[in-house]
């Protein structure tokens, strides 16, 4: 095999919760990260000259070390003792500085990318160890579904997969610094904590609307007060008739869960013409696990159908 095409796909924050500070400035929290449809695709192919060629479909993109993809290339292959040529290709839909892993997941399908081109037949466990070198999200990336993240995010256990449900993504044309929101983080200002075991009973019992009615995300206070159009993106969502309305990550998106796509669709729409926000997106809630489980169902299906034919 010469090449290979992934996805890198976006995370969303059901709960986010900081729980404390450590000596070295990093912060220890309890989230609840779950995997969307709204994807990257990664291009891996190899080359005949050695070194690592990266290209993006945005010309502002980074295409050097400044890249994580470009430096999980570079790790790779500096665990695996391969003097590789590759290039890379990034076709970016995933908002960038958005709270949405989008850089994260692309470090991610590289590491998983490399894997398989050469044949390393690395673990996932492996490819989360050297993915959290890059980045604290890399291991989720690299995991995906539906996982409860403890550490500083590493530290993931996996939930019962969220069921199926539409999203909308709202990103305003604001960026960002996950630095400067935990810079200004005062654990003891935190009003209220995550219910974060109550949303872990809500995914056990399938119920989504528990799920949107106990999402919550203590850095809103911080990016909110520095801008306050989040806080009304989320009103607005529940205004369009979203089961519940967060802030991902550190910001700036926002986004809504809904009972059907075409109460998405006309919540996107409205966002795209009332608030003129060009970053808006519908996707849904992914799980390997319940894809795994679907694809069988259809293979099924096929022989089945197969068999009536024959």
């Amino acid at each position: 095999m010469n090449s290979i095409i992934l996805k890198g796909r976006a995370k969303i924050n059901l709960t986010l919760d900081v729980v404390g500070k450590r000596e070295n400035g990093y912060h220890d929290l309890e989230m609840i990260m779950q995997t969307v449809n709204l994807y990257d695709t990664i291009y891996i192919r190899k080359t005949k000259v050695s070194g690592i060629r990266l290209k993006a479909n945005y010309s502002w993109l980074p295409t050097n070390e400044k890249n994580i993809a470009y430096r999980a290339a570079q790790l790779f292959f500096e665990e695996a003792g391969i003097d590789g040529g590759i290039a890379i290709e990034i076709t970016k839909r995933i908002p960038v500085a958005a709270g949405l892993a989008g850089g994260s997941t692309d470090a991610a399908a590289t590491l998983i990318g490399l894997n398989r081109l050469y044949e390393t037949n690395y673990s996932r466990e492996k490819l989360m160890e050297m993915g959290l070198k890059l980045g604290a999200d890399v291991p989720f990336c690299i995991a995906r579904g539906t996982m409860l993240a403890e550490g500083i995010g590493e530290e993931l256990t996996p939930l019962t997969p969220m069921p199926h449900t539409h999203v909308v993504l709202v990103k305003p044309p604001i960026s960002v610094s996950t630095a400067v929101v935990y810079k200004n983080l005062d654990l003891n200002c935190i009003k209220k904590h995550p219910e974060t075991k109550t949303v872990i009973e809500a995914l056990e019992e399938g119920n989504v609307q528990k799920i949107a009615d106990h999402m919550s995300n203590v850095l809103e206070e911080v990016t909110i007060a520095m801008h306050p159009e989040i806080e009304k993106l989320k009103q607005d969502f529940m205004k369009q008739g979203a089961m519940g309305a967060m802030m991902s990550g550190s910001g700036s998106t926002v986004f809504g869960l809904f009972n059907t796509r075409e109460a998405a669709s006309r919540a996107a729409k409205y966002f795209k013409m009332h608030h003129n926000i060009r970053e808006v997106y519908v996707t849904t809630t992914y799980s390997p696990i319940l894809k795994n489980r679907e694809d069988k169902r259809q293979r099924r299906g096929l022989r089945r159908r197969g068999a009536k034919r024959c």
